[in-house]
């Protein structure tokens, strides 16, 4: 007995709804053209961690259960002595999620995490690269359900870059849209 594999909701909503709608509004003559999905970086970058290592190891902790998956210490590269930081110290945890876990993170995202931003009005518009890619920023790693509060503590910010193969901010914008991204007019 065959076992199915597991396809996330974004992903059946691109493949059977939002591609076909990518094709005829931008007219692309294949279907390699339509711009999908790449990957999703987590970044958090934790100022305190000059005063005290556990901070990152807290972060990280953090950070793997956003994610699903392990993140990567990120190390300084090179000293600065007006922050107290040496050489190959801890300063963050970074992690890249693909396939069947980015589309899992995304719908995250936009279905519960970005409801829960204190004082949200809508994601900056203006936040693509020109190549494609967004980036946003929370204040809080908290707004996540898989934290708790009580336990963590500490709220630290994160960013979020999402990686498309569209050429352009236009298509990569029609593709964010037309996965619930809440863009302020």
């Amino acid at each position: 007995m065959a076992a199915t594999a597991y396809i996330p909701r974004l992903r059946a909503q691109y493949d059977k709804d939002i591609r076909a709608k990518m094709t005829e509004q931008f007219g692309y003559q294949n279907a390699m053209q339509v711009p999908a999905l790449i990957k999703v970086v987590l970044n958090m970058g934790i100022g305190e961690a000059v005063n005290d290592r556990k901070k990152v190891e807290l972060a990280s902790n953090d950070l793997a259960l956003i994610a699903g998956q392990k993140p990567q210490v990120t190390h300084s590269r090179k000293a600065i002595a007006t922050f107290k930081l040496r050489e190959g110290q801890a300063i963050g945890a970074k992690v890249t999620l693909r396939k069947s876990k980015m589309y899992d993170f995304v719908d995250r995202l936009v279905n519960i995490a970005l409801p829960r931003v204190r004082d949200f009005r809508g994601l900056n518009p203006k936040s693509f690269d020109g190549r494609g890619n967004y980036s946003l920023g929370l204040k809080e790693h908290i707004v996540f359900p898989e934290i708790d509060y009580d336990k963590s503590g500490e709220t630290w910010g994160m960013d979020i870059t999402i990686c498309t193969s569209a050429t352009n901010d236009d298509e990569a914008r029609a593709l964010l849209t037309a996965f619930n991204f809440p863009f302020r007019q």
